[in-house]
């Protein structure tokens, strides 16, 4: 992103940021004085992006505001209204609804801009964006537990199951949080807690799905791949 975008773009975000930052800071105490507030720390926030179906060529938007973690004003661009939950809010909307050319100019953003940005951005991440990495799978057996351990491995999408003679087995599966790891890949830890001698008397495996490639390993055998 920064190599791709020439220096009049971070100026005009800029001098965006600082305009905004002058909204924020008048909107922040009109909404104190809606919620009769007169100290403390408070927050005015705003959340919009667009959406982009690469497949189906479908688009779709959003832009929400909030105030102290809470739901404040948001934008419906199918009715071209805005909307609020709160009381509080009801002026903002009525003053908001009323300015028909601002709207207008919001759904052509959304629409158009928004849309031709997010392809922009997804060319430049293109290399990230769409790489792939298998995943490492490694299996430690302990005196009450056998773990299967998947790392490395990107995008973050991944299924760790457990098979007992061959068949699916849930029970007494303790499966881990995802987690990153420094070079942006991911790893995943699921936990079966079996005895030394049912895991003696019987067969068990792991297999681990990463991008429709299956990789299986049992805590005495090999991994194999299967796609």
């Amino acid at each position: 992103m920064r190599q791709n975008e020439g220096a009049d773009y971070w100026d005009r975000e800029s001098l965006n940021a600082n305009h905004q930052h002058k909204i924020y800071q008048n909107n922040i105490q009109v909404a104190k004085e809606r919620f009769n507030q007169s100290q403390g720390v408070h927050t005015f926030q705003q959340m919009y992006g667009c959406q982009w179906d690469d497949e189906t060529g479908a688009t779709d938007a959003f832009r929400e505001f909030g105030y102290d973690g809470e739901d404040f004003v948001s934008l419906d661009l199918k009715e071209m209204r805005y909307f609020t939950s709160v009381p509080q809010g009801l002026p903002t909307v009525q003053k908001w609804n009323k300015d028909r050319v601002a709207i207008a100019i919001e759904k052509n953003y959304f629409s158009t801009e928004c849309i031709d940005s997010l392809k922009q951005y997804l060319k430049f991440g293109k290399s990230s964006l769409q790489r792939t990495a298998p995943p490492e799978v490694s299996v430690l057996q302990k005196s009450s537990s056998v773990s299967c351990h998947a790392t490395g491995f990107y995008p973050s999408g991944v299924t760790i199951t457990w098979k007992k003679n061959g068949d699916e087995h849930h029970e007494d599966v303790d499966l881990g949080q995802l987690l990153p790891n420094a070079d942006g890949t991911f790893q995943k830890t699921s936990t079966l807690r079996v005895s030394s001698e049912e895991l003696k008397n019987n067969k068990f495996s792991c297999e681990v799905e990463h991008q429709e490639e299956t990789t299986s390993r049992s805590p005495a055998g090999k991994t194999n791949k299967d796609k």
